[in-house]
C-alpha cells in the first residue's frame, strides 16, 4: 500500500502578519536614525542658500558704490535707512585746463568759449579729454566739482550748485572722442567753486543714471519667514530731492524674505567715507546676518 509525499508547504496568515510588524518595527528604527541626518541636510540646504543669497546682492551692491561719483551717495537717514542712491560712473578722465592754441576739435562747436578747455564762470560747451579717447551715449551726464558729502548737488538741475550735470547731445555721442561737447540748450556756467586740482570731470551713464538699492516692507510673518524683498532701481532720471523708493525707470529683485536691511553712510571723514549694510534672510524661522562695510572714494 502506498503512501502520499510532497506535501504542499507555505506561511500562515499569522506568520505573514508577524513578518508585518517586524518589518514595521524595523522599518520606523530606520526612520527615527535617519531622520535627523536628512533634517540636517534640508536645513543646510536652506542655510547655505539663504547664506548665498545675501552675498550676492551685497557684491553687486558693493561693486556698484565703488563706481559712485564722488559725494554722490545718500541716504534718507544717515542713522540707518532702508534706501540707498547714487550715480554710477562708467567712465571718467582729466579735462584740458589751458587753452590748445588754436588747434582743438571745439574750435568749431557753437558756444566753445576757451579754444577746448573748460572755462569755468563761463558758458562753455566744448572741452578736450587729456588721455586716453573715450565713448559716448546720447544722454551720458558729465559731473565736475563734486566735493560736498550731502550727496544732493549731482543730482542738481544745471547751474544749480557747485556739482553739476551736463549732457552729452547727439552730437557729442560716439567712440573714441577726444572732445566733450555739452548740450547747447542746457549749457550754463559751471562756478569756478567746482574747479578743482584734479581737473577730474565723471561719465554717468543714460542707461543707469540714478540708482537706488530699496529695502522694502522688511520684517517677519507668523510662519517665520521674512517679509520684505532687496530690490535695485536704475534710468528713473535725477531728482533732487531723494525719493524713497524712486518712480519709473526699471527695477529688479535681488533678495527676498528679508527680515532687517540697514544701509549706514558715515561722512566723519570727507576723502574716505563707510558705507555699512546690514543685512538679514529669515526663512522657516531661521536666519543669517550678512554685515558688510564698504570703502567709499569721494576724492574727484
Amino acid at each position: 500500500m502506498g503512501t502520499r509525499s510532497g506535501a504542499q508547504a507555505g506561511f500562515t496568515l499569522i506568520e505573514m502578519i508577524v513578518v508585518i510588524v517586524i518589518t514595521g518595527i524595523i522599518a520606523g528604527m530606520v526612520a527615527m536614525f535617519i531622520r535627523a541626518p536628512v533634517q540636517g541636510y534640508v536645513d543646510s540646504e536652506r542655510r547655505a542658500e539663504m547664506t548665498d543669497i545675501a552675498d550676492m546682492a551685497l557684491r553687486r551692491l558693493a561693486r556698484d558704490l565703488r563706481t559712485a561719483v564722488p559725494n554722490s551717495i545718500r541716504v534718507p537717514n544717515p542713522s540707518g535707512s532702508s534706501y540707498i542712491e547714487f550715480l554710477p560712473t562708467r567712465d571718467g578722465g582729466r579735462y584740458r585746463v589751458t587753452a590748445a592754441g588754436g588747434g582743438s576739435a571745439c574750435a568749431a562747436v557753437a558756444g566753445d568759449v576757451d579754444d577746448g578747455a573748460f572755462a569755468f564762470g563761463s558758458k562753455d560747451t566744448c572741452f578736450e579729454i587729456i588721455g586716453t579717447a573715450m565713448d559716448f551715449a546720447q544722454g551720458d551726464a558729465i559731473v565736475i566739482g563734486s566735493t560736498q558729502s550731502s550727496g544732493n548737488f549731482p543730482y542738481l538741475a544745471v547751474g544749480n550748485a557747485a556739482s553739476v550735470r551736463r549732457m552729452v547731445p547727439a552730437a557729442g555721442a560716439g567712440n573714441g572722442r577726444t572732445t566733450v561737447r555739452l548740450d547747447t540748450a542746457a549749457a550754463a556756467n559751471f562756478p569756478t567753486t567746482a574747479e578743482q586740482d584734479g581737473h577730474r570731470f565723471e561719465v554717468v551713464p543714460v542707461a543707469e543714471q540714478a540708482v537706488t538699492y530699496a529695502c522694502l516692507n522688511p520684517g517677519v510673518d507668523g510662519s517665520g519667514d521674512g517679509t520684505g524683498t532687496l530690490t535695485r532701481y536704475w534710468a528713473y532720471g535725477f531728482n533732487a530731492a531723494q525719493a524713497a523708493p524712486p518712480l519709473g525707470g526699471s527695477n529688479a529683485l535681488l533678495a527676498d524674505k528679508v527680515h532687517e536691511c540697514s544701509f549706514v553712510y558715515d561722512t566723519s571723514n570727507a576723502r574716505n567715507s563707510l558705507v555699512a549694510v546690514r543685512l538679514k534672510i529669515t526663512r522657516g524661522g531661521e536666519s543669517v546676518n550678512l554685515y558688510q562695510e564698504i570703502h567709499i572714494n569721494n576724492i574727484p
